[in-house]
């Protein structure tokens, strides 16, 4: 009863909280190239009072999108692990994403289902300080995405990636999931993590044991299924399991070479002996070639057509002809044959045989003994009715 007293009203707050349509507006500052993390907490949109805590049965989830758009930009990521976690905006801005961006949020209370808006106003500008050419990408296969977005892990991992960097400031630049570059969804089993790709970037040149990781031979042991080569200690495990035979330095202290601009010509080509085209092309009349190709074609198969029908209605040879062109000797034989066939057949109607004895009836095999039947059956028909 004490219970039902106490989240009675808690849930009247809940409401009320997710009831509230005006949009809150909320002022970012990401920098470019830096990493920026924005935790989507259920307080936040829930407008409890500072004495109230969320309880753990709300379940809330998040829709971003950019105003205008029905996606978030291209440099900008939503996650979350399940309705009773927050939700993450993480990523990290381009130089051509400087300016002003309007992220609206949405969210769902899938209890109540009641909504409510928050409007992140983005004003990403370029970051302070020095230079970072030195960068390294590191897969940490021992965390999921939101496991690290949080700036206690990501602080820890800076700290222990400390000890293999030459001492200066490391900030973190990026951070992406495994997923999202082409990694596989892992087994249900525990212990089992999806992966995230970290990538840092420092003032201060790698040091040797980073090189060392990177270096052609180690590359040649990752390929044959042997560890890198590393000749300091892992000051990462065993907080972090980094697999570093996907490590990647990349260093711009060393600008690049501009692309060569190609410079516009007058568009007239250069001499040359194998290419003369025509200077003028007269005009053309091509209706001869047009009845060539169409009435030629037309009057041979119109003269086939004629040949084959004299050949087969105008040269048919008759009875006459053909009996003329045949020498008597074989007329004779052929006469002599046919009537004879015709002979034997009007013998054969008319002859008188006795009929077998296995066809008569009382009939016996042994002794061919025989009585005379009373009716013959072989002369009653099978069928009364053809009788």
């Amino acid at each position: 009863m004490a219970a039902t007293l106490f989240w009675t009203p808690l849930l009247v707050v809940l409401l009320a909280g997710l009831g509230d349509t005006e949009a809150q507006q909320t002022t970012l500052h990401p920098l470019v190239g830096r990493v920026f993390v924005h935790t989507l907490d259920h307080e936040t949109f829930l407008s409890l009072p500072e004495h109230v805590a969320v309880p753990p049965a709300v379940r809330i989830t998040y829709h971003a999108h950019l105003q205008g758009h029905p996606d978030l930009p291209r440099w900008l990521r939503y996650t979350q692990r399940s309705p009773h976690h927050p939700g993450f905006l993480y990523g990290s801005a381009t130089p051509e994403d400087r300016g002003r961006q309007v992220i609206e949020v949405t969210a769902y209370n899938r209890d109540s289902f009641d909504t409510t808006r928050q409007r992140l106003v983005l004003e990403i500008g370029d970051p302070e300080g020095p230079l970072l050419p030195y960068q390294a990408e590191f897969l940490v296969r021992s965390h999921d995405v939101e496991e690290v977005l949080p700036s206690t892990p990501a602080s820890r991992f800076l700290s222990a990636l400390g000890g293999l960097w030459e001492p200066g400031e490391l900030q973190l630049l990026n951070i992406t999931s495994a997923l999202d570059r082409g990694g596989r969804v892992p087994l249900p089993i525990e212990g089992r993590k999806e992966g995230v790709y970290i990538k840092v970037g420092s003032a201060s040149p790698f040091s040797t044991c980073l090189k060392m990781v990177a270096s052609p031979d180690s590359h040649a042991r990752c390929a044959q299924g042997q560890p890198p080569l590393l000749s300091c200690y892992d000051t990462l495990a065993p907080h972090f399991h980094v697999d570093w035979c996907n490590v990647t330095l990349v260093d711009k202290s060393v600008p690049e070479p501009a692309d060569e601009v190609p410079t516009p010509g007058d568009g007239i080509l250069e001499h040359d002996p194998f290419f003369c085209p025509p200077t003028e092309a007269p005009d053309r009349d091509f209706l001869v070639d047009a009845l060539v190709t169409l009435l030629v074609p037309l009057l041979v198969a119109l003269l086939l057509t004629l040949l084959l029908a004299y050949v087969m209605c105008c040269r048919r040879e008759g009875r006459l002809k053909r009996d003329l062109a045949t020498s008597d000797i074989q007329m004779v034989h052929h006469c002599t044959i046919h009537g004879n066939t015709e002979e034997l057949r009007q013998m054969a109607a008319s002859r008188e045989v006795p009929r077998p004895l296995s066809t008569l009836p009382m009939f016996n095999v042994r002794t061919g003994e025989r009585l005379p039947p009373r009716v013959d059956s072989a002369q009653v028909p099978l069928i009364l009715d053809q009788h």
